[in-house]
């Protein structure tokens, strides 16, 4: 009789290879014929080679990190395609864990099922795991970088992609295909292009003479303009959590005769001119405020971007609090999800409000303030620039307090201890230690003042912004179950 144990021990120390390709046959035909073997003896060794990161969830995360510094563009492109591999990672995960564990303990995100099986494969949850992840990665990058997933798989199994697997059949295409439906149509290719206002207080393109930036010279140029109108992972719509507009003005004349308005201008004019200039003759910005600006930035192609960063710090507290496979699959999926929609939501605000704010450079230089003044903010050549679209509300901050929301409410508590690292090469150290997920969100929003690139009002209401949107995520995503 084949017994369960005869089974595994089988699976472990591998058929010859007639018997292999007769139990792959089989497999297959009995797949075909609707049969319940989820795991034949694969052609592939059955260990795992050695690895340096032994969680399956963080070892695809570092490599969408990669292909975030590879591919560049828009953090908000890069917040959906993390939302969608670890949404699919926690559904697949959950998957798993119905056909061969306890069962699951939180809410699958689109669909969780126990599939076929007669007995647990070797590396199963491995392979569950990163087959969904490479196949979503390969449909997200595949055009551009098929050479560089398909190394990450070798490294990580030992076998090629391509390699039969009976559990695509079985669990894995089902978790790939039922998040690209998911996803098909929901705006994020929709090619229209930015037409500014034309108004003093409207955002313009922020290439000048003495700061030439080649991405940015029209209003064409402006990054994602339609991104508000993307479907969201979890909100209603983009503009579930719209803030007021500055000041509460809603018109540009009006915004520009305010008190408020020319607060927030001198505010950062103050703290984020890149160095003194005849009418500006102090730059109020502190050492350490200046360290921080760099640290969070990640602005530039070739860092792994805000939301990058973010998912890097995911991983230090996971680490640190040495959590499971299932612990991690559905951490990351909510930190990505919400990621996803504050990037949704704060594109809203920025182009899809009466107000698009221009940056304090335009502020500072067309208003007639100081036409030397430069932000902090440089490119990799040393020129100073902008981010190619309008200043309220920061997506820094909206990402940042997103993040900081669910993390909180995973661990139930913001006071937590933990250590971070940038990818950007101008920041004067590469890893900090905050006492709290708050503190950080907050050094964050605020480092795009001191980096020149928003006013105050940028960071309180992105602040708020993703606070809202990790509330709803949480409450409403991947619950507990009973």
């Amino acid at each position: 009789m084949w017994t369960r144990r005869r089974a595994q021990r089988a699976a472990r120390v591998g058929a010859g290879p007639r018997r292999r390709r007769r139990a792959v046959a089989f497999a297959v035909a009995l797949a075909a014929a609707g049969g319940t073997l989820a795991a034949a003896p694969r052609p592939a060794a059955a260990a795992l080679p050695p690895q340096t990161i032994a969680d399956p969830v963080i070892y695809w995360n570092d490599v969408l990190l990669e292909l975030f510094r590879r591919e560049g563009g828009s953090p908000v492109r890069a917040a959906r395609s993390a939302a969608m591999m670890n949404a699919a990672i926690y559904d697949a995960e959950s998957s798993y864990r119905l056909t061969w564990r306890r069962g699951i303990t939180s809410e699958a995100y689109i669909h969780a099922e126990k599939y076929a099986g007669w007995f647990e494969g070797p590396d199963e949850e491995e392979r569950v795991i990163g087959r969904t992840a490479y196949n979503v990665l390969l449909k997200l990058y595949g055009e551009r970088h098929t050479a560089f997933l398909d190394q990450r798989f070798r490294d990580r199994f030992g076998a090629e992609p391509t390699e039969f697997d009976l559990l695509d059949a079985t669990v894995v295409n089902k978790m790939v295909t039922q998040m690209m439906d998911a996803r098909n149509g929901d705006g994020s290719d929709n090619p229209g292009v930015y037409t500014g206002d034309g108004r003093p207080g409207a955002w313009r393109p922020t290439s000048y003479p003495d700061m030439p930036d080649a991405s940015c010279r029209q209003d064409a140029d402006a990054v994602e303009p339609n991104w508000g109108l993307v479907k969201p992972f979890a909100l209603a719509s983009g503009s579930q959590f719209r803030p007021a507009t500055p000041g509460l003005y809603g018109a540009y004349d009006k915004l520009l005769a305010s008190p408020e308005y020319r607060d927030q201008v001198e505010e950062a004019r103050r703290l984020g001119a890149d160095a003194p200039t005849k009418k500006t003759p102090r730059v109020d910005r502190t050492a350490e405020q200046e360290a921080a600006a760099w640290f969070w930035a990640n602005d530039l192609d070739g860092t792994y971007k805000p939301p990058g960063q973010l998912l890097q710090a995911t991983r230090h507290v996971s680490e640190a609090r040495r959590l499971g496979v299932y612990a991690n699959a559905r951490l990351f999926a909510l930190v990505s999800l919400a990621l996803a929609d504050a990037g949704i939501a704060v594109r809203d605000v920025k182009f899809r409000t009466p107000i698009d704010l221009w940056r304090p450079v335009s502020a500072i230089r067309e208003g007639g303030i100081d036409e030397e003044w430069k932000p902090l903010l440089k490119n990799r050549d040393g020129v100073n620039v902008n981010p190619c679209f309008p200043a309220w509300a920061s997506g820094h901050a909206t990402f940042a307090a997103a993040w900081a929301g669910v993390m909180k409410r995973y661990f139930g508590s913001d006071a937590i201890a933990f250590e971070m690292t940038t990818d950007d090469d101008q920041s004067p150290v590469k890893s900090r230690r905050f006492e709290s997920f708050s503190e950080a969100a907050a050094e964050n929003a605020e480092s795009r003042v001191w980096l020149g690139v928003h006013y105050p009002w940028d960071a309180a209401d992105g602040l708020a912004l993703g606070e809202k949107v990790a509330g709803h995520v949480f409450s409403t995503k991947l619950r507990p179950i009973g």
